[in-house]
């Protein structure tokens, strides 16, 4: 194995700790994996949260139950309902999250978004 290989595993998300990550308004509650250049997280989003950030992260970003609205610094806004994903690598956009309702998101990044 190289010091990138994964070896099967099994995640049971109800065991793996829960952090609380205040927006500018709301929270974000974390339950992550963090692997070798690999993070795996099952996030949930309280209704009515707003980063209180622009990201310029690249993320695999798949919506579980709800709704996302993702802004961009430009003010373009997306959203992303719940069975839909978005994708960008690192540095390729600014954005940040937002919520009416409460959302529930697996996200995915890691070092395979660094642009080459």
């Amino acid at each position: 194995m190289n010091e990138h290989s994964i070896p099967f595993q099994i995640i049971d998300w109800n065991k793996v700790e829960t952090t609380e990550h205040k927006g500018e308004q709301g929270s974000a509650y974390w339950n992550t994996l963090q692997l070798l250049g690999l993070r795996i997280r099952i996030v949930t989003y309280s209704a009515g949260y707003l980063a209180d950030h622009w990201c310029q992260k690249g993320h695999i970003v798949h919506c579980l139950e709800g709704e996302l609205i993702t802004e961009h610094e430009s003010g373009e806004r997306y959203l992303l309902k719940e069975g839909m994903t978005y994708i960008v690598s690192n540095n390729l956009s600014s954005h940040r999250s937002l919520t009416e309702g409460k959302v529930k998101l697996l996200i995915i990044d890691g070092d395979f978004l660094l642009p080459k």
